[in-house]
């Protein structure tokens, strides 16, 4: 199928992929940075953004298919790749098939027990269904301080500080997808995600994680190591579950450093 994108900058492309409910603009806070050193390609995902929903079964399986396709269209399949939250678990599954070359997974999905599952399932749901009910609203809580802060304490180290446009461009986005209710579906009834064998990676494998993440959880970095035991977790101190959010610059010069290395 045909995926909405964005394409800017010049130099070794690296490929982009929002989360849940996101869509390109979801790297909004690093995308110029990034794109003054490598060409940046980032699209919208299937039933996200611009891009039509899947037609049949909506499962991170049938949406990493899919992504794998527009990597082969635009001759993307050896790329860099770097994902968010589910996007993040997307771009280390694509690493196990042996599709990409350096990948930076950014608080991915996936890790849970199913304790945890239960627990991420009901809240989001629950903070999506309040933001949905306030949309109207949105512009203006989103532009106070306090207020802000309530709204995105799950989802931010410091709501506060956040510029309001950035959340109420990612809020309103994840309100208004199609697929969101699927996808959140097959993230939580769904398998969690399957690791790979120490030495099979196609390139080195980063995982970026905010300490203070209240989506998935800091605890499930080890769990995520133990299932890609070739990565490397990399901290974010003062972050919540998007770093590219809370300290986008320290995002940008992980993203930099931890791609990028061609070998043959």
């Amino acid at each position: 199928m045909t995926l909405n994108y964005l394409r800017r900058g010049s130099g070794a492309p690296v490929v982009l992929v929002h989360g849940l409910g996101g869509s390109w603009r979801s790297w909004g806070t690093v995308l110029d940075d990034l794109a003054t050193r490598r060409e940046v390609v980032a699209p919208d995902l299937p039933g996200f953004g611009d891009s039509a929903p899947l037609v049949g079964e909506v499962s991170i399986a049938t949406l990493t298919d899919a992504l794998e396709g527009f990597l082969d269209e635009h001759d993307l399949r050896d790329a860099d790749l770097v994902g968010s939250s589910m996007g993040a678990r997307m771009v280390l599954e694509l690493a196990r098939r042996g599709v990409g070359r350096d990948v930076v997974a950014l608080d991915p999905g996936g890790f849970w027990t199913s304790g945890e599952q239960r627990l991420f399932s009901v809240s989001l749901r629950a903070s999506i269904a309040l933001v949905r009910r306030l949309d109207r609203a949105l512009p203006m809580l989103l532009g106070n301080p306090v207020t802000r802060t309530a709204l995105l304490a799950q989802f931010s180290a410091r709501p506060w500080a956040l510029p309001p446009d950035v959340p109420l461009t990612e809020l309103r986005r994840m309100i208004s997808s199609p697929s969101f209710d699927d996808a959140l579906g097959a993230l939580t009834h769904g398998p969690t995600q399957q690791g790979m064998p120490r030495g099979t990676a196609p390139g080195r494998i980063t995982i970026g994680w905010g300490r203070f993440d209240g989506v998935t959880l800091p605890r499930q970095a080890a769990r995520a190591q133990a299932a890609f035991p070739d990565a490397e977790v990399h901290w974010f101190d003062k972050c919540g579950h998007f770093p590219q959010w809370d300290a986008p610059q320290e995002a940008v010069d992980l993203v930099l450093a931890a791609t990028g290395a061609r070998t043959g």
